[in-house]
């Protein structure tokens, strides 16, 4: 009885020794990993420019826009065309050596130009006068006056900034759609309908960029993007012909402008939501955003050029009322 009874001590301490092992080697694996890892140097991200230049990140990844890159708690955005690929490292201690590549600090875009008139031109031809504009890679931001606006890259052919010459006010602005045929029309049917042709060309851009295919999801089609009804009150019948459209379009600017006592506001604001919608708001332009932003881009442009037109026809005036003295 007594032997088995040591028998039992002698085993069950072999087995707390086994244990006290056991977990002793399982803390000094855990102690080795942690140290690698601390020790273990983590993967550097740079930037390789097409310049020959590096530029150190914190990480980048690239999207249809372009590659974004971080540092510290910033993100930026730059264009593909810059970069040339994305490196990924592993960190080693820095070494004097002359083959170090040189490393630039994130920098803003060149924007000597930006600031100078332009006309961007448009895939299919139209162009679009703008006091200044500044490419990105998701598109161009342009402006008017007080207004910025923005046209998606898809749209853009390429942009031709004015010298200082033109800037300064040498060189008379127009405007054209890029083709000469649909200019024509533009003029004989303002001319014809009593309607600014600049008014047409302006609703015309908004419309439909002038696309003679265009269909609205409500139905609207061709470059004035007349509705059905409007096109069968005007005798349109094929909304897509490009001389029927614009004729049909000019008409309907010429009855708005009668009714509306030649209140652009009040046209652009019918044209937009229908002239049923600016009678039941008491002839005010109705709070819808879309017809407000609508109306002030509009607006806005087309006030801009006539103010530029006062003062040579006030001169004209002048010389003429001089020289009948």
């Amino acid at each position: 009885m007594r032997q088995n009874l040591n028998c039992h001590r002698i085993l069950l301490a072999g087995i707390v020794l086994s244990l006290c092992s056991t977990i002793l080697m399982a803390q000094s694996a855990k102690s080795g990993q942690e140290k690698n890892t601390e020790t273990e140097p983590q993967p550097q991200v740079r930037l390789k420019l097409k310049d020959g230049t590096y530029l150190n990140v914190d990480d980048a990844w690239e999207t249809p826009q372009g590659i974004w890159y971080k540092q510290g708690s910033l993100s930026y955005l730059t264009s593909k065309d810059r970069v040339k690929s994305i490196d990924r490292v592993s960190a080693t201690p820095a070494e004097n050596s002359d083959d170090t590549p040189t490393m630039m600090q994130p920098v803003a875009a060149a924007v000597d130009d930006s600031e100078k008139p332009a006309w961007i031109y448009l895939k299919g031809g139209a162009k679009v006068e703008a006091d200044s504009a500044s490419e990105s890679p998701s598109g161009v931001w342009y402006k008017r006056g007080p207004l910025s606006l923005f046209i998606e890259r898809d749209r853009v052919d390429h942009i031709e900034r004015e010298t200082a010459a033109v800037a300064s006010g040498t060189k008379e602005r127009g405007w054209s759609t890029g083709s000469q045929s649909l200019d024509r029309l533009i003029k004989q049917n303002g001319g014809r309908y009593g309607v600014d042709p600049y008014l047409v060309f302006l609703v015309m851009e908004q419309e439909s960029h002038f696309n003679t295919r265009a269909v609205s999801p409500k139905g609207a089609r061709g470059l004035m993007q007349l509705m059905p009804g409007t096109s069968a009150r005007f005798g349109v019948r094929r909304p897509h012909d490009a001389a029927q459209n614009v004729s049909g379009g000019t008409r309907y600017l010429r009855e708005l402008l009668n009714r509306f006592n030649n209140r652009v506001d009040l046209v652009l604001a019918s044209y937009n939501a229908g002239e049923g919608a600016v009678i039941k708001f008491g002839h005010k332009v109705p709070p819808y955003r879309e017809t407000r932003n609508y109306v002030k881009k509009i607006s806005f442009r087309y006030n801009r050029a006539k103010e530029k037109t006062k003062p040579a026809n006030q001169a004209t005036s002048k010389n003429n009322s001089t020289g009948e003295q």
